[in-house]
């Protein structure tokens, strides 16, 4: 089957779609409020809504033409369901992808359900249909998944890298610009660090890397971090394990200085 020619899904045939309007000015005002705040994560959303055309049904084509896609629509399973169950999460064994994932989001203080009110403010769009919605979420729950298995941290190279990571993964130009964009706000703050090394690296080893968006990642929850990491091909990122030393230092110097001018 290819994208090309109408998506057939038991049974039923999804028309080929008029091609989404790509709305520059919407995505500039957008990445400028993300620059001015990087924690504004709903800007996120907006600028992905506003380039991405129809990158999304293409994936969910995809997506549905897959064993595991159409297992998993067929049971309209809730990630985020599974990701919330912290009981569950911290049951599994050391090491494994669930194990760390409970870890990693108590570290951050974070919930599952996080993202969810974020993207509330580009809410999916109205034309996608029951299915393509319900893939579009599903794609936006594994983020923090990807940063596990990827090998990247929340701090702000990490971000930009597994963007590059996401964009190889997903062909969507809206992430594409997002990390493009914070990879040169990076470089600006810290230009001594390899960042446009570490989304390049991104980038390559999404490339290589399985398709993910098609992941039982319910299985996956309870076996060793490594072992999904081979399964789904995905390489160490040594060259931003590097950078990131340096554009972590600066974060934390940075955080320093406005918690001093805030004192004071």
């Amino acid at each position: 089957m290819t994208i090309a020619s109408p998506t057939e899904f038991d049974g039923k045939v999804v028309a080929k779609r008029p091609r989404k309007r790509i709305e520059p000015v919407k995505a500039l005002r957008a990445i400028r409020a993300l620059i001015a705040d990087k924690e504004d994560t709903g800007q996120v959303f907006k600028i992905i809504d506003a380039l991405s055309g129809n990158a999304l049904n293409k994936q969910f084509a995809r997506f549905a033409a897959t064993g595991s896609g159409r297992r998993i629509l067929a049971e309209k399973r809730s990630l985020v369901a599974v990701l919330s169950d912290r009981a569950y999460l911290a049951s599994l064994p050391e090491g494994s992808l669930g194990r760390i994932y409970y870890e990693f989001m108590a570290e951050e203080n974070l919930t599952a359900d996080g993202l969810v009110s974020a993207s509330e403010e580009a809410p999916l769009r109205q034309y996608l249909s029951d299915d393509e919605q319900f893939f579009g979420e599903r794609l936006r729950d594994q983020h923090d998944l990807w940063h596990i298995t990827a090998g990247y941290s929340r701090d702000g190279l990490g971000e930009v890298s597994l963007l590059a990571f996401t964009y190889a993964q997903t062909r969507n130009r809206g992430i594409g610009f997002i990390a493009l964009v914070g990879a040169r706000v990076t470089k600006k703050h810290v230009p001594d660090a390899r960042i446009w090394g570490a989304v390049r690296e991104g980038y390559r080893h999404g490339k290589m890397a399985a398709w993910l968006p098609e992941t039982d990642w319910e299985a996956m929850l309870a076996k060793p971090l490594q072992e999904v990491r081979a399964l789904l091909r995905i390489e160490e990122p040594a060259v931003y394990r590097e950078a990131s030393q340096l554009t972590i230092a600066a974060e934390r110097a940075e955080q320093a200085m406005r918690e001093t001018k805030k004192a004071a």
